[in-house]
């Protein structure tokens, strides 16, 4: 609730150059009682009471498992990162990728939701009678590797550390993004894996951690903690992952030793999807990867073993490449627990899709286009979008082509999922709505307005500038926000710190509107420019602090953004400046532009990044702020007589 409270104060530091005499009082006692009520109200939500309580959708994760018969809720607790519950006695059983040829009964778990999502499991049985666990996809790792060194990355409820320790491994490093849920871990199961003597437990996101360590791992597993969720609903495709991006994988690879290996376990899916996108993934980042020590870099088809079951694909990524005897343990264990190879370094296509049976072995064709055919050509033509995430497009789920429209709009009102780009045509739904919505304050105000200034050009002039600079904030203050969730590491973090840092120092900028040694001209002209160099700055700034403690990290958020910030607040108060001169009858009307394009920006902003990129989203941010500045001082000297 303080954010709220410190965004309100900080944009209304924007409005002092326009404050008058009285007009002080009034206005800051306004900004004071808003930001006290938020305050106010977001306490009370704390405490489970007042206006801003939530109540949980039927249709999320906690809200099913509270309707399973004799569930009970045994912890529940907020912080700044997420709302944690745990429920025992739902129903969960939960082991992502078991083999149908386990002969036992799984053993009782727990369920930990975040944000009232999916349940993951909290698995009550200590490692030596988690037998289970040999029948687990990722076994294959510990087994080929006994003894290990584990880095295990944001293993969630645990069931990743377990896994670890029951296949034997010597220490394990498990790195955990969230501290309430190692606590609500500790307060609720039976045996909690953090607490074994050979684990030591990292509070950090694991992508900050990867970046920052310099420990060489025998293994470093990617655990599979998020639920499944079909392709064909669009779920998690506006959510950015930077743990699944080119960027992500090289980092991982950069933290094992020689002969060690990488392990990654997604949800299968038909169509293949994520299967492809995984696979060109690694294969970019493996041709990317600098040798380790006097090691060799196998080339990206070399280095990769895939295997998949029911419902999982595994992939394991040895850099250093695979050994026939390896690779013969690798046949034999996949054979005794019914999992169909998918990819290997000598692979033969009479032994695919042998288990777990399709029509086609199109997970061996599909991969294998990915890891030996033109990867350009599979990005170009596949009926989905699978070209490797990217820290500037850390959409990994994000599957959406617009070749895909007569088949979304074919289904939609008959079945409940659409096919593949129901999260993208909400966006664009929402972009509609809100660009009609706008059309309709802008233009029903100005056909109204009295008296109007002698120029014809001037409504023009005032649309094109003020509506320019309201695009141009928003698309670049988004792109930030997304982006800057990679070095804050969570994105309650990025949006505090860079909505806060822009309003603050854009303020600060608004009050150096009427220095009288300002030129305007030339310093418009330098925020263009500032917003251009934008992403290759950013860029270099998260490369030299990303392994860096989170309080310096967002000092240097906060400080890299405030040149550009104190440059984006001069505009508006120059524009008012502007108006108030010349015609400032046309001011509200210059606001309700500026507020309405902002929304549009805001809606804007997603769907380009979404599709693009944060880096064209930033340029085109720049190009709007360039064509501000083209409508104020662009052609002949302004005159409202003319």
């Amino acid at each position: 609730a303080g954010v709220p409270g410190a965004v309100i104060a900080a944009g209304g530091l924007g409005l002092v150059p326009a404050w008058r005499g009285r007009a002080r009082r009034p206005v800051g006692v306004m900004l004071a009682a808003a930001a006290a009520g938020l305050l106010l109200l977001g306490w009370l939500n704390l405490q489970g009471r007042g206006l801003l309580g939530m109540t949980i959708s039927p249709y999320k994760g906690l809200a099913h498992a509270q309707r399973y018969p004799g569930a009970t809720r045994i912890f529940g607790a907020w912080n700044a990162m997420a709302r944690v519950d745990v429920m025992r006695a739902a129903g969960t059983r939960q082991l992502p990728g078991l083999s149908y040829s386990y002969p036992a009964t799984p053993p009782e778990q727990h369920g930990l939701a975040l944000d009232a999502g999916a349940l993951q499991p909290i698995t009550l049985v200590d490692p030596a009678s988690f037998d289970a666990a040999a029948y687990l996809p990722e076994a294959l790792a510990y087994r080929l590797r006994p003894q290990a060194s584990v880095l295990v990355l944001e293993p969630g409820a645990g069931l990743g550390v377990l896994q670890a320790l029951a296949g034997g491994a010597a220490q394990v490093t498990a790195v955990v993004e969230n501290r309430l849920v190692r606590r609500a871990v500790a307060q609720t199961a039976t045996t909690d894996p953090y607490a074994h003597p050979r684990v030591q437990t990292v509070f950090e996101t694991g992508r900050v951690f990867a970046q920052r360590d310099r420990g060489r791992y025998d293994l470093v597993v990617l655990p599979l903690t998020d639920p499944y969720q079909p392709v064909t609903s669009g779920a998690y495709s506006l959510a950015e992952t930077y743990n699944l991006t080119v960027e992500a994988f090289r980092a991982m690879l950069a933290r094992l030793g020689p002969d060690g290996m990488l392990v990654v376990t997604r949800w299968w899916q038909l169509p293949p999807s994520e299967s492809v996108r995984l696979a060109a993934t690694l294969a970019e980042a493996l041709a990317q990867r600098e040798p380790v020590a006097q090691s060799a870099v196998a080339p990206p088809d070399q280095a990769l073993v895939i295997y998949r079951g029911i419902q999982t694909f595994t992939a394991l990524v040895q850099p250093d490449g695979w050994s026939a005897a390896e690779l013969a343990e690798v046949r034999r264990w996949l054979e005794a627990q019914r999992f169909d190879l998918v990819w290997a370094p000598d692979i033969r296509p009479d032994e695919v899709n042998r288990f777990n049976r399709l029509p086609e072995p199109v997970d061996y064709t599909t991969t294998a286009e990915a890891l030996t055919g033109d990867r350009q050509a599979l990005y170009r033509d596949y009926p989905f979008a699978v070209a490797p995430a990217r820290d500037d497009h850390p959409f990994f789920h994000h599957y959406f082509r617009w070749r895909q429209t007569p088949e979304v709009l074919a289904t939609l009102g008959r079945t409940w999922q659409p096919f593949g780009g129901s999260g993208y045509f909400l966006l664009l739904a929402l972009l509609a709505l809100v660009v009609v919505l706008s059309a309709g304050l802008i233009l029903a105000p100005l056909a109204l307005m009295r008296p109007r200034p002698p120029a014809r050009a001037a409504p023009l002039r005032i649309l094109l500038y003020f509506g320019c600079m309201g695009l141009a904030f928003l698309l670049v203050e988004i792109p930030l926000i997304q982006r800057w969730i990679l070095l804050l590491g969570h994105p309650t973090y990025a949006f505090a710190a860079v909505v806060v840092a822009l309003l603050v120092f854009s303020s600060a900028g608004s009050l150096l509107a009427r220095a009288p040694w300002l030129r305007p001209r030339p310093a418009l002209a330098l925020l263009v420019v500032a917003a251009l160099l934008t992403p290759i700055l950013t860029d270099r700034l998260m490369g030299a602090t990303l392994g860096w403690p989170l309080a310096l990290r967002v000092v240097a958020a906060a400080g890299g953004l405030a040149p550009l910030a104190t440059l984006m607040g001069l505009p508006f108060p120059l524009g008012l400046a502007w108006l108030e001169e010349a015609a400032p009858a046309w001011a509200p009307w210059a606001w309700a532009v500026n507020g309405c394009a902002s929304v549009i920006a805001g809606v804007l902003a997603a769907i380009l990044a979404l599709s693009y990129g944060f880096t064209v989203v930033l340029a085109l941010g720049a190009a709007c702020y360039a064509g501000a500045w083209l409508a104020r001082y662009g052609g002949s000297r302004w005159t409202w007589q003319r």
